[in-house]
């Protein structure tokens, strides 16, 4: 049987990882500016994380959510404290698309309405309703099409205050920092229109926080430096540290009722240990205030080279847009630098490394990226 061919590959074999290093099947040290798409977020094989997990797997892996599971209820609590939001509820999936999936569901339900605003680059995920609210047609099959999603400008007020004008408005969702389109930082008039038509036309704020949440900005949640709260956050990435695990968090005024989600896989025994020791790494190492001091480190200094055309993001989460003339840097620097970063179109470097990054790999990145572009 062959692999279902549907991703482009490095020809890079991971054998070996830890804590912002992975190395390669021939023992070459790599510095890993992606994390595996967001993924690693207290760094790799933390050896906290790789305890708890392998203490839990010594007691019982997985049983349904049919039984109580402890676990789930020290992880709300723990969510609540480290997110400051305290007061709302935790719905435990597996994947940031049913996230989404569930966030966007969740919405209608509540409020009995079917039409989803979403915007312009915008990146939810694959599964049936978040890739309908997902800006990129090559992924979106027809059996997702829908005219229950309308697409906006991206920060058009005007554009928005009209839509709901216009439409019976069951949600807006928004990622707080654009990733898949290119690290576009949503302002703070913005998401405050958001809040405000949500709360005047009884909509639902959903914040897709899977990429730009769980302290990649500096703050727990992007949106958080908006001084706004959603109704719903979504989470998924960073919440694991490579374990699969997603989530939604609700508000309190979103009543639950019995069957209205549901999940057989989500906050299984595993995956709430995984999640409690990221938190738990996370608040010991205060690892929010460093991806704030290392990523506007990065930024700073990445906005005084001449040849980079514009420096994107809040905290380790930076878009680098560069000319095209300069599209095969990336590559450089993982070839002949050997080090990991992301991509969002070809002259655009996305870095999203563990939140553990320190100052010396990131002066040795911009080492290397300067080699690179100064050639030109």
């Amino acid at each position: 049987m062959q692999l279902f061919d549907v991703y482009p590959i490095n020809d890079i074999t991971i054998e070996k990882a830890a804590g912002s290093n992975v190395w390669d099947d021939k023992g070459n040290k790599y510095l890993d500016l992606y994390g595996g798409h967001a993924v690693i977020s207290i760094g790799h094989t933390h050896p906290h994380y790789v305890q708890r997990l392998t203490e839990q797997l010594g007691k019982v892996g997985f049983y349904s959510n049919s039984i109580r599971i402890p676990l789930q209820k020290q992880l709300a609590e723990k969510l609540g404290k480290l997110s400051g939001k305290e007061d709302y509820q935790l719905f435990l999936c597996n994947s940031g698309a049913e996230a989404n999936e569930n966030a966007l569901k969740l919405a209608s339900f509540h409020n009995g309405k079917k039409k989803i605003i979403a915007f312009r680059k915008s990146f939810h995920g694959r599964t049936s309703l978040a890739v309908a609210a997902t800006d990129n047609p090559k992924i979106v099959a027809p059996v997702n099409e829908t005219d229950n999603v309308v697409f906006l400008p991206w920060q058009d007020e005007a554009a928005l205050q009209a839509a709901f004008e216009q439409y019976e408005v069951s949600s807006v969702i928004i990622e707080g920092i654009q990733g898949v389109g290119g690290i576009q930082v949503a302002g703070t008039s913005f998401l405050k229109k958001i809040r405000s038509l949500c709360d005047q036309y009884n909509a639902v704020f959903i914040a897709d926080s899977v990429q730009c949440g769980y302290g990649r900005s500096g703050k727990f949640f992007s949106h958080d430096h908006a001084g706004v709260n959603a109704d719903i956050y979504t989470m998924a990435k960073g919440m694991g540290n490579g374990f699969p695990i997603g989530g939604i968090i609700i508000a309190p005024h979103i009543q639950p009722s019995y069957g209205l989600l549901g999940t057989t896989f989500g906050g299984n025994h595993l995956a709430c240990a995984a999640a409690l020791a990221v938190l738990e790494v996370m608040e010991k190492d205060n690892l929010v205030e460093n991806a704030a001091t290392v990523g506007n480190y990065l930024i700073e200094e990445l906005k005084k080279i001449p040849q980079v055309k514009e420096v994107r993001g809040m905290g380790l989460m930076i878009g680098i847009e560069l000319p095209e003339s300069l599209a095969h840097v990336r590559k450089e620097l993982l070839f002949k630098h050997r080090i990991f970063t992301g991509e969002a179109k070809p002259n655009v470097i996305r870095l999203l490394p563990s939140l553990a990054l320190t100052k010396a790999h990131a002066d040795e990145f911009l080492a290397a990226f300067k080699e690179e572009v100064e050639k030109a």
